[in-house]
């Protein structure tokens, strides 16, 4: 008689659970995770703790599966990759690389707040800092000396443009509250006055210079643009706005090409061989909100304009008419956002673009 066969044990069937995948967790859900990797040591301050938190994210963050911008450009070209996925993978590579990003140095040298900043066009280390009460400084963060610093009048003297002399760079050129626009050296000397209101209910809110054309132009607080020559000639001086004129640039690459902001919620861009008067602009863009900047890119082929509440805009120079691209930028009453410059080696189509509060 065959052995009975022994019933065979009926298993039971197991599930694997799989840890949700780290791709798909946000910063919020890492934020636990990442505290662990940061271990206290004796005397690490609060400061620490927060970068070691940041790296911490930054270090669980997946970065995209084409981690290649070449390459997700190419698989964009092939058909292989949509514009939204292609989009989403250049902002996650560009969020992945702000996790080595820190402070540098920092100075505080003003009573007052910044308002004006120029680097030095062939130090990439050293810039020009005006401030709210006429105080300059130069300062070559690559050295311990002490920076070189020209005391200002106080209240009523903020300096409101600021450019190195591309003809000489132990000179600058500025404008300001106290009404005027004018060359000088870091000894402290003023070399030439440009322009002078002789009085306090006139100002000088902005300017650019051109070394090519040996141009300076000016703005001030009641919508006149003044151009003048390196020798302090004045060409013309118009009303080319019905409000103060915040900005003004003259495009690198074409220099007869100027950009003009104002409160008066436009900006406008001019042919400095056609101005006749406040309308011969080549084009006027309009703003919902009064305008403070707008800047050319170093290769002039786009425009950044920044507005008063809570938006940047981007126009490309090959299509005014063509709505610009628009950037939130949310940022608290009475900061408005103003211009700010990054070395002229910096990377990018905009590298001499961004905020400054």
């Amino acid at each position: 008689m065959a052995p009975r066969k022994r019933p065979e044990t009926q298993k039971t069937p197991e599930v694997a659970v799989r840890p949700k995948s780290k791709r798909s967790r946000s910063p919020r859900e890492l934020e636990p995770e990442a505290k662990k990797l940061c271990v206290k040591g004796p005397g690490s301050s609060r400061r620490f703790d927060s970068g070691c938190l940041w790296a911490g994210l930054a270090s669980l963050q997946v970065p995209p599966s084409c981690s290649s911008i070449v390459r997700a450009l190419h698989h964009h070209k092939l058909g292989k990759a949509a514009w939204p996925s292609l989009q989403q993978g250049l902002q996650q590579s560009f969020l992945h690389s702000l996790a080595s990003y820190r402070i540098f140095q920092k100075a505080a040298p003003f009573d007052r707040r910044a308002t004006s900043l120029a680097w030095h066009p062939t130090h990439p280390s050293t810039l020009a800092v005006g401030s709210k009460g006429g105080d300059i400084m130069l300062w070559n963060f690559g050295m311990k000396d002490k920076p070189t610093f020209i005391k200002g009048i106080g209240a009523g003297g903020s300096i409101t443009g600021l450019k190195f002399n591309p003809l000489d760079t132990n000179q600058f050129f500025t404008s300001s509250m106290e009404g005027t626009t004018r060359l000088q050296d870091f000894k402290g000397n003023t070399l030439r006055v440009f322009t002078s209101s002789g009085t306090c209910n006139f100002w000088f809110c902005s300017l650019d210079v051109s070394a090519r054309s040996r141009m300076v132009v000016t703005g001030d607080n009641v919508g006149h643009v003044i151009l003048l020559n390196m020798d302090g000639r004045e060409l013309w001086n118009l009303r080319m706005h019905k409000k103060k004129v915040t900005h003004v640039a003259l495009n690198p690459c074409c220099d007869w090409f100027l950009a003009t902001a104002s409160v008066d919620q436009t900006v406008k861009i001019w042919d400095l061989r056609q101005v006749r008067g406040k309308s011969s602009f080549l084009h006027s863009l309009p703003h919902s909100h009064p305008v403070n900047a707008a800047c050319f890119s170093p290769d002039g082929a786009q425009l950044l304009t920044t507005d008063q509440k809570s938006e940047l805009r981007v126009y490309s120079a090959s299509q005014w008419d063509y709505p610009p691209s628009l950037i939130p930028h949310p940022h608290r009453h009475f900061q408005h956002l103003t211009p700010i410059k990054l070395p002229a080696c910096g990377a990018g189509p905009l590298a001499d673009l961004g905020p400054q509060h």
